[in-house]
């Protein structure tokens, strides 16, 4: 299993692998720029797909470009959600979810890229909202997430900024592998 398969019933060890490899990807860029870019990029990255594409896997159990934008919408709504309960509630429990029952159940093999990629923008900017107008104490408020202990709005930002990274890099080598 790949460090970057983050299912809720994986051990508190992974939880670490996975947190750490994810931030990595961010390295040394600014979190908030790599947040307002991804929605471009994105677009960038989609530009040209016929419909197949977006529904081709790059490999058999592996996610089609379909099942990558609409995780993202879904990780998006999930992170909003834990935005607002960290900036507006003290020390809120975090639940996590398993990204792959969420693709299986929820119909990511359906989704529409197009409007996925609308809903991810709005989103998007929603929370971008919030991050802008948050100070230093807010940004060091914290969640107790379920699998990875305390999470503060600074660190989450470092974590879906290294998301957003590792499935633009994903998009790229399924349009390799498909093309």
């Amino acid at each position: 299993m790949s460090v970057f398969t983050n299912p809720a019933s994986s051990s508190a060890e992974h939880g670490r692998a996975y947190t750490k490899a994810i931030i990595e990807l961010l390295g040394d860029k600014n979190p908030i720029s790599v947040l307002e870019q991804t929605v471009p990029m994105l677009r960038k990255a989609l530009a040209g797909l016929t419909p197949q594409q977006e529904a081709q896997r790059e490999a058999p159990n592996k996610w089609s470009v379909r099942h990558v934008v609409q995780h993202l919408v879904d990780s998006e709504l999930v992170w909003s959600w834990r935005l607002r309960l960290v900036l507006a509630q003290d020390r809120p429990t975090l639940t996590g979810y398993d990204q792959d029952l969420w693709a299986d159940r929820l119909g990511y093999d359906e989704a529409d890229a197009a409007r996925a990629m609308v809903e991810f923008s709005v989103v998007r900017l929603a929370n971008l909202r919030l991050l802008h107008r948050a100070s230093p104490q807010d940004l060091k408020r914290v969640g107790v997430h379920a699998e990875r202990g305390e999470e503060s709005v600074e660190h989450m930002m470092k974590l879906y900024g290294g998301h957003d990274l590792l499935h633009l890099r994903q998009i790229a080598r399924i349009r390799q592998a498909i093309s």
